[in-house]
């Protein structure tokens, strides 16, 4: 047997195909990783008029912790640009996903907000049965997400190729290409050197002199010196190798290892607010939501009844499914 064919038939059978049963408030984004670039794509998510969950670890190693719905496993709560996360267990997730859960918003009203569930191994993924899985960790490999997970399945940056292990896969190198929706292939593959921010590529980032616990000298917000110890590792300091302003720091307490990222610092300063979702985490959002929109993947959508969903792309491609309407080319 054809192993695509097997692939396929297998999705097929845990989503069978289905009409679309009109507009509702039921449609569910689980994202596997509530970093920076993560919580940019919820946010973007969340204002389109989609539901969102975010899985994370029992101790995230966010370092934009501002800007980081992962937060809310150390504090319960965050908010980010007005959009409130806050942590539960899979259960009470399932509970407020059952309507569409709200918290106060500005001027008195009621904004969504997102639950965090504590789950690395994407246990509730079977319960919670999204529509779409967005794998937002950037690992730089494939944690284990397949196209099995749910009918669309989307994953940012390197260590996946689209069409195989997942539908579809998001560029995030700064660049040109930045956001592009890749249908077929792989993302640009990770060099090591991040992208260059105010005429600093490597040295703004932060990293740990030694094995060992992570203890803060400062707070994310403080402007630094070059040479001004920023944290410190088993008693040795981290010293920021740029000025400007410290843009993010892991958490107090986390045990790492030598040479791993802590913190960064960025050179532009005071005109930078480390409290702002990124250029790049908005750009990577918006990309996500391109994805979503090009495989019919409509805000206030359910995919298919009851307990059965169907695979997007079959209907999509498929005019009489769903009147002529256009699909993505591929």
């Amino acid at each position: 047997m054809n192993p695509d064919s097997a692939v396929e038939g297998s999705r097929a059978e845990r989503f069978p195909r289905g009409r679309m049963l009109g507009m509702n408030t039921d449609s569910l984004v689980l994202l596997r990783g509530g970093g920076d670039l993560g919580t940019g794509v919820a946010c973007r998510l969340v204002r389109a008029g989609y539901k969102v969950v975010v899985l994370e670890s029992e101790a995230p190693r966010a370092v934009r912790r501002r800007v980081a719905f992962a937060e809310a496993v150390f504090a319960g709560q965050v908010t980010v640009e007005g959009v409130t996360a806050r942590k539960v267990d899979a259960n009470e997730a399932n509970a407020a996903l059952a309507g569409r859960p709200e918290s106060p918003g500005h001027g008195g009203g009621r904004a969504p907000w997102v639950p965090v569930v504590v789950d690395p191994e994407g246990v509730c993924i079977g319960s919670l049965k999204p529509d779409v899985v967005v794998d937002a960790r950037m690992a730089k490999r494939n944690l284990g997400t397949n196209r099995d997970d749910a009918p669309l399945t989307v994953a940012l940056g390197p260590g996946f190729v689209a069409d195989r292990d997942v539908d579809l896969v998001i560029e995030t190198k700064r660049g040109h290409s930045l956001g592009t929706v890749i249908r077929i292939g792989a993302a640009l593959p990770n060099t090591g050197v991040p992208g260059r921010v105010g005429g600093a590529a490597a040295r703004r980032l932060l990293r740990a002199p030694a094995d060992g616990r992570f203890s803060s000298s400062g707070s994310i917000g403080d402007i630094v010196l070059e040479g001004d110890e920023v944290a410190s590792v088993a008693g040795k300091p981290v010293v920021a190798a740029v000025g400007g302003i410290v843009r993010g720091l892991i958490a107090d307490g986390l045990t790492v290892r030598e040479g791993e990222k802590v913190g960064d610092v960025d050179p532009r300063g005071s005109e930078i607010d480390p409290g702002a979702i990124s250029d790049k985490a908005r750009a990577v959002g918006g990309a996500v939501l391109e994805a979503l929109l090009s495989r019919g993947m409509l805000p206030g959508v359910r995919v298919g009844s009851g307990s059965g969903k169907r695979d997007v792309r079959a209907t999509m491609e498929d005019p009489n499914e769903q009147g002529g309407g256009p699909g993505d080319p591929g």
